[in-house]
């Protein structure tokens, strides 16, 4: 509205409306001085009253509207902020909501095992050149994350933490050469080490490697974390989808396929702390 009255709109308009009131005082001058019988002086002054009257009504409905609009702009500005206002709240809402769904993933691990301290987390990143699916989640070192911690779904183990920053960490999968991971056939209790390699990892699949000849896993069994200093006991890792001959020596391999969907994942939980958890800075083979 201020911008209005800087206008040239607004100065012609005062300017008519100040010219007009010239006119009219003009006319009642003339009105007063002149003889009463003088008719055409009298049809002047009467006409320009007329005129002054209709400019002035004019301006006056003019302004009244200027007054209306300035009323519906800030009607406006008071809507839009309640609008804003409702908008921020449904978005806490629906924030709040989909953290109470996240957690009740995990009631169930939680109730479990009451000694687990976890930490929510959503990826940030992934690294499209990584083989083995490596991302970067929005919690680091001031969450309590620390190197090594366990990084798991409501379905199973992802990986650990290979790398922390005070607000990021780098997640390394469990499909990585690099980890070294006690694995534990549920049904038959045998026991072997996953790891990962590149040819699997491109499937989507990992190893475990130094089963016995002996050992009884089939296909189909579901292999689980034994316990340890790095990964605690019972989370699932996957479930066996081949058995073949190691190349190198008398022992047998299994080829897993892990519960998570790695592809898909968008948020996870860190497990900062359990019963038994190594020291930070400790080996990353459980």
């Amino acid at each position: 509205m201020r911008f209005f009255f800087r206008s040239r709109k607004f100065k012609i308009m005062l300017g008519i409306t100040a010219g007009v009131l010239v006119l009219a005082l003009v006319s009642l001058f003339i009105k007063n001085s002149v003889m009463p019988q003088n008719s055409v002086i009298g049809a002047i002054t009467t006409r320009i009253q007329s005129y002054a009257t209709g400019v002035s009504n004019w301006c006056s409905d003019i302004f009244k509207k200027m007054g209306d609009n300035e009323k519906l702009m800030l009607e406006n500005a008071e809507l839009k902020a309640q609008i804003n206002d409702l908008n921020s709240k449904l978005v806490d809402y629906q924030s709040l909501q989909q953290e109470n769904e996240f957690y009740k993933k995990y009631l169930e691990i939680k109730e479990k095992n009451p000694d687990y301290v976890m930490e929510p987390a959503d990826l940030i990143s992934r690294n499209a050149e990584d083989p083995y699916g490596s991302f970067v989640i929005n919690k680091g070192s001031l969450n309590g994350v620390a190197l090594y911690d366990p990084v798991i779904t409501e379905a199973g183990l992802v990986g650990y933490i290979g790398e922390v920053n005070p607000s990021y960490s780098k997640v390394i999968t469990i499909l990585d050469a690099n980890i070294k991971c006690g694995g534990m056939d549920k049904r038959t209790k045998d026991v072997g080490i996953v790891s990962g390699e590149l040819t699997a990892a491109e499937a989507g699949k990992t190893k475990m490697i130094n089963l016995l000849r002996s050992s009884g896993v089939a296909t189909g069994d579901f292999i689980v974390t034994p316990g340890g200093e790095v990964f605690p006991e019972g989370i699932v890792i996957g479930t066996v989808d081949s058995i073949h001959n190691s190349k190198t020596d008398i022992s047998l391999y299994a080829v897993i396929t892990p519960v998570v969907d790695f592809k898909e994942l968008r948020e996870v939980m860190v497990i900062t702390y359990f019963s038994g958890q190594k020291a930070e800075g400790g080996a990353a083979n459980d």
